[in-house]
């Protein structure tokens, strides 16, 4: 794929976010006094390969996420489109590519729980799909144990099956990278609900390959979470000096 390859970014979020409590919708709540899907969006617009983001809002919001769009300034150089999503998330990646124009041929799906993803990991998974990787993910090794258990209900003690080599397992992040059409053939083809679009392209039986992610890519999930993200915004501003 040549370095002239366009690349858009869907930003699915239509989700509400219950893990965070009651209140708006998770990628509406406010991070350092601006909604989490602006400093996501404006973290995929930084990246200057990017010339599309499309922002797939809850079914019946479409309207006040684009007055939210157009009420934060947003970099020029790139357009924004507001579509409305479905009932998963599968449904609202969907929509999203459903939306893209003609001419774009790498897709970017990002987590509009993932504020503070650094350009350079946007860039990183980029370069890779122009490298020729039909789905890249980023992903860091983990520094936690990880037990295989046997579920049981909130509270019982669980079994340990197994314990899986660390060595060998990564957390995955987003934005993960396509090319386009294997990412719509994944769409049309995988049925069920999955976690990620990773996953579906797996399913298809085509590689997918891991790229290095970023600590600062975390999953705005947890009330703690806020926490962090608010002490990693402190930071920056810090070093960059206002």
């Amino acid at each position: 794929m040549s370095s002239e390859s366009r690349t858009a970014v869907v930003i699915p979020a239509a989700g509400r976010g219950v893990r965070l409590g009651p209140g708006a919708p998770k990628a509406l709540r406010a991070l350092n006094g601006t909604p989490m899907l602006i400093h996501a969006v404006r973290a995929m617009a930084e990246s200057r390969a990017v010339s599309l983001v499309v922002v797939v809002a809850p079914p019946d919001g479409a309207p006040e996420v684009k007055t939210l769009l157009d009420d934060h300034a947003l970099p020029e150089r790139t357009d924004f489109l507001v579509v409305p999503g479905g009932d998963t998330r599968q449904e609202s990646v969907r929509a999203g590519l459903d939306a893209l124009p003609d001419g774009i041929d790498i897709v970017l799906v990002h987590d509009a729980a993932r504020p503070l993803v650094p350009v350079d990991t946007v860039d990183g998974v980029i370069e890779a799909v122009r490298d020729g990787a039909g789905a890249v993910v980023p992903a860091l090794p983990l520094a936690d144990t990880v037990k295989q258990v046997e579920p049981r209900d909130a509270g019982l003690p669980e079994p340990v099956v197994a314990t899986p080599e660390r060595a060998r397992l990564r957390a995955v992040q987003t934005p993960q990278g396509f090319d386009r059409a294997l990412l719509v053939r994944a769409h049309e083809s995988v049925t069920e609900n999955v976690t990620d679009d990773a996953s579906m392209v797996e399913q298809l039986g085509e590689p997918v390959v891991v790229v290095p992610g970023h600590e600062e890519a975390f999953k705005v999930t947890r009330p703690l979470d806020l926490v962090l993200a608010e002490a990693v915004l402190a930071r920056r501003r810090a070093n960059d000096g206002f």
